[in-house]
């Protein structure tokens, strides 16, 4: 499909989201797919709102990165950090870094400082909106288009799912949106600092993501990997469920 064509569709998407899933939001990290879905939503899509997961451990990039949004956009992106006496007992626990010393540390960082503010963030929305790929990892080659999202009792949007790197990279340029500074320092993946590494040539997109444990743990809880399909609306975004 030509760039045209992808971009066409996407606003076809996002259209039908904002008329029959309202409030809706995205989930933003600032990540180069997240940054096509700011740059569209941002010009032409208004009622739909962009959130951020601020860990407290993010990147100086990445920071920098949301300013550069809200200035060039005129936008103001929401951001949820983690509960302060939940990060307290964590780091009195197992120390700040603690997640290095196994996966379910690992993951009980990740649910003080991720998942428990998204459930704060998707509260009192119908829909949340997210960059997934299905080519990002094998543990998201099953991403669906649009799902129905258990957890959070809300229907989830993936509208770049079938988007290839090349799709994402030609929109990027192709529109002059700006991107996080340490893509091009070899990082497709961007997640907290002390979790992130650059990619060695030949590795899949997240492998510099909790690059010290098994290639299939590389979540942390924000997206499960079993996606349940929903009948559309009447008027919902045109893409059919996968």
């Amino acid at each position: 499909m030509s760039a045209a064509a992808l971009a066409a569709r996407l606003r076809e998407t996002l259209a039908g989201i904002a008329e029959d899933f309202a409030p809706a939001s995205l989930a933003s990290s600032f990540g180069a797919e997240d940054m096509v879905l700011t740059d569209l939503i941002a010009r032409e899509f208004p009622a739909i709102g962009i959130f951020t997961i601020d860990t407290g451990r993010l990147p100086a990039e990445t920071l920098a990165l949301r300013r550069e949004v809200e200035s060039r956009y005129g936008i103001a992106v929401a951001a949820y950090s983690p509960q302060p006496e939940a990060v307290r007992d964590y780091v009195a626990s197992h120390g700040e870094n603690g997640f290095y010393d196994g996966l379910a540390k690992r993951k009980a960082c990740c649910a003080i400082r991720k998942v428990e503010p998204l459930g704060r963030a998707l509260s009192g929305l119908q829909g949340w909106i997210t960059g997934l790929r299905r080519d990002q990892a094998p543990t998201r080659a099953e991403v669906r288009e649009h799902e129905f999202d258990p957890a959070h009792g809300l229907f989830k949007f993936n509208p770049l799912a079938d988007w290839t790197h090349e799709d994402v990279w030609a929109y990027l340029r192709g529109h002059g949106v700006p991107v996080n500074a340490l893509h091009a320092r070899g990082y497709p993946s961007i997640g907290c600092e002390p979790c992130t590494r650059a990619v060695r040539p030949g590795e899949d997109p997240r492998a510099g993501r909790w690059w010290w444990e098994s290639r299939d743990s590389t979540e942390c809880g924000l997206h499960p990997v079993a996606p349940v399909a929903f009948a559309r609306r009447a008027h919902a975004p045109a893409q059919d469920a996968r």
